[in-house]
């Protein structure tokens, strides 16, 4: 998709008049949804539900478990706007298509960002079904939201992304897994197009160069969401062993998607006060 920036600045005008007039107060916090953890909007009290195609300029998420909507909800006393579902680089959505939701989001007042995902375990240690804290990633897609054209009205030309899933925010997610009595796991997210999955040799590669977890989502929306100002966790459901050693087994979707479900449930139990602690220490933060 080949857009001027005027237009990607419009576009983005556009679909935020369009929600504002449905939702009518802004929202304190965006969560997207990865593989299997759509389950997630079953315990939020919903007051809109919007598909993707009702909302201009986004596009229809065709990957399996994705319903492709925005609902608008209540948990735990904040209103939240929660992605059910995400655009792919391997769907053949473009970069600047995968950031307009996340501009378009932050135009509406939110300035927290709780992205998930599904990932693959390049670090032994780690099993399907548990919790990793994303901590930083590695972009290996080659690609990047912010190539082309720049306007300031989208954000810094040049965001930094040294910290780009803040050290204070780890810290009170690391507590409020710890809390709940949830183990957590932490480490570096590898970001790649897919749809293939990695060889074996290439997952060995991106062990080496000090990955932990390999998946096929979250990288674009993290750089736009820097760009835009957002602060942002990361957690990745862990749903396979992919460290690419002799006993590699092959992986098939449905055990993915049962692995994405049992991790997804405890990211349910600990994400309200994560949501609550987040917003106290913004509160008791000096500005």
């Amino acid at each position: 998709m080949t857009l001027s920036v005027d237009e990607r600045v419009v576009q983005v005008s556009t679909a935020r008049s369009m929600l504002e007039e449905i939702i009518l107060s802004p929202l304190d916090a965006i969560l997207i949804l990865g593989s299997g953890l759509g389950g997630l909007v079953d315990t939020v009290k919903p007051e809109n539900i919007i598909e993707y195609r009702q909302i201009p300029g986004f596009v229809t998420s065709t990957a399996p478990s994705h319903a492709g909507r925005l609902i608008i909800g209540e948990l735990s006393g904040r209103r939240i706007g929660i992605m059910q579902g995400r655009m792919h680089l391997y769907e053949g959505w473009s970069p600047i298509e995968i950031a307009l939701p996340i501009r378009v989001l932050r135009a509406l007042g939110a300035t927290r960002l709780v992205v998930t995902n599904a990932a693959g375990a390049l670090n032994t240690n780690f099993n399907p079904g548990e919790v990793m804290q994303i901590l930083d990633h590695i972009n290996l897609t080659g690609q990047n939201p912010l190539i082309g054209p720049h306007d300031d009205r989208l954000g810094l030309r040049f965001p930094d992304m040294s910290d780009a899933y803040e050290g204070s925010v780890q810290t009170i997610c690391q507590r409020c897994f710890d809390n709940a009595g949830i183990p957590l796991q932490r480490g570096i997210y590898v970001g790649i197009t897919g749809p293939s999955l990695e060889t074996s040799a290439e997952r060995r590669f991106m062990r080496q160069l000090g990955g932990d977890a390999v998946g096929m989502s979250t990288v674009m929306e993290v750089i736009a969401a820097k760009q835009a100002g957002f602060e942002v966790a990361g957690l990745s459901a862990i749903t396979n062993k992919a460290d690419g050693g002799l006993g590699q087994q092959p992986d098939t979707i449905e055990e993915v998607l049962a692995h994405a479900a049992v991790a997804g449930n405890k990211i349910l139990r600990v994400l309200p006060s994560l949501l609550r602690a987040w917003e106290l220490d913004k509160k008791a933060t000096p500005v």
